[in-house]
């Protein structure tokens, strides 16, 4: 049936499918968010689950559950870190009123060391006087520290919650990956050119997912360890749980790393002084550098193929629809989207908007008329600057 749809039709018709797609993501977050994180887990665990089968002989459930096994063991390992890190993080924290004015002396002295007026309505000698220090004061006093207590409870609370569903959706879907596998197929018709187009489909998807997620994991990782040793020899108070956090935000990009930055600058400002602050500053910001523009496009190649603004956008639009969950997936989530694209039918150009890679050189013929020969002009990339002239026979 054609309705003869106008071009402006179309697009109306399109924007209202995805406004209608951003709403049931988002009505749906208790349900969505689950499964894509057990998608994503899943992708990583299959090959570890295929090898316990075919490799050790074990059966394929047993070999699922022991994947499932190993995943628990790393989760319980990074929250056991920032339950052991929240109470050294209190501890710091100063509560008698004599800690509290050394520790504002302190921040004076710092602050006038690197040339920054002291003596105002901010920072007067008399604390008591200083509009941050009653302000910090009020809020260490105040039911604020006690609300983020009860607040990150809340948080552990819906995690486990959350953790063993996942488990249980990650659990299926490997028990049952290969028979899901063959009806995903079986949606897209009776034609077996379609089908293996569909899986060569999904094989890209899984693989670009897995090298991301693997990858960004062991990068982390050791991202962590070389910033954690470092900030203990540089003397911060809280060197490996700023080693922690700059492993666990490192998965957002961009923002992440500039977030994670901050605490060991402050803990170096206050505790050690200006120039080791000064150094955390640069020793970070070389190491977020490197690891951003040499170590992931070496490591992943072109299955993180994506430019600064999608990934800026993807950020932003899944921030909307998830919060803070949408962050951590943003990146995952466009590694498998762009890998679609790129098999889809028509939808090459939307992968191609997506990469950071040159656009492939397309050859556009303009032909004027020059006596008894014509001149062409080759213009490569399209962009009207770039165009030769070639003679060629009528």
């Amino acid at each position: 049936m054609n309705f003869n749809l106008t071009t402006a039709t179309r697009i109306g018709l399109n924007v209202l499918a995805l406004l209608a797609g951003i709403v049931a993501l988002r009505l749906g977050e208790t349900i969505f968010v689950p499964l894509v994180i057990a998608l994503l887990l899943a992708t990583i665990l299959w090959p570890s689950a295929h090898r316990l089968n075919t490799f050790y002989r074990l059966p394929w459930p047993v070999a699922c559950v022991g994947a499932v096994l190993v995943l628990v063991v790393i989760n319980l390992v990074v929250m056991g870190g920032f339950v052991i890190a929240i109470p050294s993080l209190l501890r710091e924290l100063p509560q008698d009123p004599a800690h509290q004015q050394e520790l504002y002396e302190t921040f004076r002295v710092r602050l006038r060391q690197v040339g920054v007026p002291v003596d105002n309505d901010y920072f007067p000698p008399d604390a008591s006087q200083s509009q941050v220090f009653q302000y910090v004061q009020k809020t260490l006093e105040g039911t604020y520290i006690t609300d983020v207590l009860w607040k990150a409870f809340g948080y552990v609370g819906t995690w486990a919650w959350q953790f063993v569903l996942i488990l249980f959706i990650i659990l299926f879907l490997l028990l049952e990956g290969r028979m899901l596998t063959r009806r995903v197929t079986e949606v897209f018709g009776p034609s077996q050119e379609v089908r293996t187009k569909v899986v060569e489909t999904m094989i890209e998807m899984t693989t670009a997912v897995r090298t991301y997620l693997i990858w960004r994991t062991l990068i982390n990782f050791f991202l962590a360890i070389a910033v954690g040793l470092v900030y203990q020899a540089m003397g911060l108070h809280q060197a490996w749980t700023w080693a922690l956090l700059t492993a666990i935000l490192n998965y957002i990009p961009y923002l992440g790393p500039i977030v994670a930055g901050i605490p060991p600058i402050l803990d170096a400002f206050v505790h050690v002084g200006p120039l080791p602050a000064v150094g955390v500053i640069v020793f970070f910001t070389a190491v977020v550098t490197l690891e951003g523009y040499l170590i992931v496009p070496l490591v992943m190649g072109r299955h993180m193929d994506l430019n600064a603004t999608t990934v800026m956008l993807a950020c932003l639009f899944w921030d909307l629809v998830w919060g803070t969950p949408g962050l951590f997936l943003a990146m995952p989530l466009m590694a498998g989207i762009k890998a679609i694209c790129e098999h889809v039918p028509g939808w090459k150009p939307w992968a191609n908007l997506m990469s950071a890679r040159e656009p492939e050189a397309t050859m556009q013929h303009r032909a004027l008329p020059d006596g008894p020969e014509r001149t062409v002009l080759l213009d490569p990339l399209g962009d009207g600057h770039t165009a030769v002239e070639k003679k060629v026979a009528r």
